[in-house]
């Protein structure tokens, strides 16, 4: 049986490639789905799951100022997640996820379900915004989905 951790597990080891996640709302499900497909230690390299702005400054090294002018969901916080994890791990690619899982802490311009996602190289960064909606577990598990499949969508670029 395939799965999307399967097929990013596949891609990753044919190209010799590792990867390294920065997680908020998802709190560790992502490298949790990634880790879940045996031999994916030749791969995965390591996780930080910053889910303050505080581990998002001080480890992640996201700009103070980035947080207070664009907030901890934004695209310009998911992209510096993603950049700087990619650099702090060594690894060929980053990914970084910021959203507002619910119930609460969702605003008219940011509301619940909405989750920022990045993925980036040594060439290039995307980040998606998505507006996903279901309890708390549908956003982080949908947000996990989505992750996964920008990988595989980045990796036949």
């Amino acid at each position: 049986m395939s799965n999307l951790e399967t097929e990013v597990g596949k891609f990753l080891r044919e190209k010799n490639l590792t990867i390294a996640c920065a997680e908020s709302c998802t709190g560790g499900l992502l490298t949790s789905r990634l880790t879940d497909v045996p031999g994916s230690s030749a791969y995965v390299q390591g996780s930080i799951v910053s889910y303050s702005n505080a581990v998002k400054n001080s480890v992640l090294q996201v700009k103070a100022e980035t947080l207070k002018e664009f907030g901890a969901v934004s695209e310009q916080t998911a992209r510096q997640m993603s950049e700087n994890v990619r650099k702090l791990f060594k690894t060929d690619i980053g990914v970084g996820v910021t959203g507002i899982a619910g119930p609460d802490g969702g605003s008219d311009e940011k509301p619940v379900g909405t989750v920022y996602i990045s993925v980036s190289n040594a060439d290039k960064t995307e980040v998606k915004r998505f507006n996903f909606t279901g309890t708390r577990a549908e956003i982080k598990n949908q947000s996990v989905n989505a992750a996964l499949s920008m990988i595989l969508v980045r990796s036949k670029e």
